[in-house]
């Protein structure tokens, strides 16, 4: 009986846990934080589970987690999603049947409104682990009196240790245990998604500044013409010819700020049919600035034929934007600096090599790279790459690294080619 009771205790705190497991199998590789659905879907799914195998120490009596995952549904998906698993609940109890059926819509009747209490509580204070762990206690006493109330003493007394052991060990503890680690992963993704957007600022705002400057010199260009169309007559050929590369300069000017407009946008999570040789262009056009004013010659290799794969867009971008800026960081300071950007396909995959002639690492920072806040810069965060990794990864994606102090650095990464 022993073994049996501890059994199912082991196996409702695997329920309890299931919200925070699936959230951080769910969420791991995503640029976005939980949200209402998912709680909803997940509470829903953990609540069936439990009162489906829940335990009993007397015929049509189910003792499970519900008041946890009522609570935790409450907290993190809103009053809405209390509802809806508090329907949940009533229709299958009743579809369990069994003795402790209406007893069970009684507890109910009283802990739901409690979870609304301790729901505004938990909005307004900065003890929230006090506050959960009386929610446990509280969720273990109430449904304990009333169940007492209701059946003769000796259900109690024929199996105490249960009731008064195990019961509040599995609400007290199990509550606890859930929001206290929901809380920790989800403040962990807040903070990285806060600091890969401002990794991200911080790349384009070091772009935007060589951005500037090559905008300035078709503008120059652009102003030298018109003013000489303006202070004296030209022949019409002559005329011509000045609109003309005026015309490419303004163009040009526009291509370059409509690619860089398209990167620094924020990140969607939708994937899409994604040519890489335009790409690639792109990404060139945008950091060919930055390169030139680094003093680092930048080199484009790509095939002639079209390479696709399924994925955002917009983040393959950003991911180029993060090696490359990182690549002519390493060698700015290296004579005849030079990063190369190849692209090519071997046997169904897409394969990016980014190389650089730079400072190189050495075989401990290889180790570490993708790891938050490790970064080779005195001023880094390392969220660029480790966000890279992780897009990369959640692509079916690999990155290899092969570098050497003062022997530059080669970045391979190997995505999943798409077949048109």
């Amino acid at each position: 009986m022993t073994v049996t009771i501890i059994k199912e205790f082991l196996l409702q705190l695997f329920f309890t846990l299931m919200p925070f497991v699936m959230f951080n199998v769910y969420y791991r590789d995503k640029a976005q934080n939980y949200s209402q659905k998912f709680i909803m879907v997940t509470s829903a799914c953990c609540l069936f589970l439990s009162m489906t195998f829940g335990s009993s120490v007397k015929e049509g009596i189910f003792f499970d987690i519900r008041y946890i995952i009522m609570y935790f549904g409450i907290v993190f998906g809103g009053t809405r999603t209390g509802i809806i698993l508090l329907l949940e609940f009533v229709v299958y109890r009743f579809f369990l049947g069994g003795e402790g059926k209406w007893i069970a819509m009684v507890i109910m009747l009283f802990t739901f409104p409690l979870s609304l209490l301790f729901y505004k509580i938990y909005q307004k204070t900065s003890r929230v682990a006090l506050v959960t762990f009386i929610a446990g206690i509280v969720f273990s006493i109430v449904p304990s009196i009333i169940t007492f109330s209701y059946f003769d003493s000796n259900y109690f007394t024929d199996d105490l240790a249960f009731h008064m052991l195990v019961i509040p060990v599995q609400n007290s503890f199990g509550i606890w245990l859930l929001i206290s680690l929901f809380n920790k992963s989800v403040s962990d993704k807040v903070l990285f998604i806060q600091f890969a957007e401002n990794e991200k600022v911080k790349a384009i705002s070091h772009v935007a500044a060589s951005l500037a400057h090559e905008v300035r010199n078709p503008l120059t260009a652009v102003k030298g013409f018109l003013t000489l169309i303006r202070e004296k007559p030209l022949e019409r050929h002559k005329l011509e010819q000045y609109i003309d590369i005026s015309i490419d300069e303004i163009q040009r000017t526009e291509s370059i700020l409509s690619q860089y407009l398209s990167i620094s946008k924020p990140l969607s999570t939708q994937r899409e049919q994604t040519e890489m040789s335009n790409v690639l262009q792109v990404i060139k056009d945008v950091m060919t600035p930055f390169a030139n004013m680094s003093n680092v010659q930048l080199e484009i290799d790509k095939p002639a034929f079209p390479v696709w794969i399924l994925a955002n867009q917009d983040g393959i971008k950003q991911i180029l934007v993060n090696f490359i800026k990182n690549a002519i960081e390493a060698c700015s300071d290296i004579p005849k600096a030079n990063v190369s950007l190849r692209l090519k396909v071997e046997a169904g995959h897409v394969i990016l090599v980014i190389k650089d002639n730079g400072i190189g690492m050495n075989a401990d920072q290889i180790n570490r790279l993708g790891t938050i806040y490790f970064s080779t810069k005195s001023s880094g965060t390392g969220l660029g790459l480790t966000f890279s990794y992780k897009v990369i990864r959640a692509l079916g994606g690999t990155v290899s690294v092969q570098s050497g102090p003062l022997e530059g650095t080669v970045f391979t990464i190997t995505l999943p080619m798409l077949e048109k």
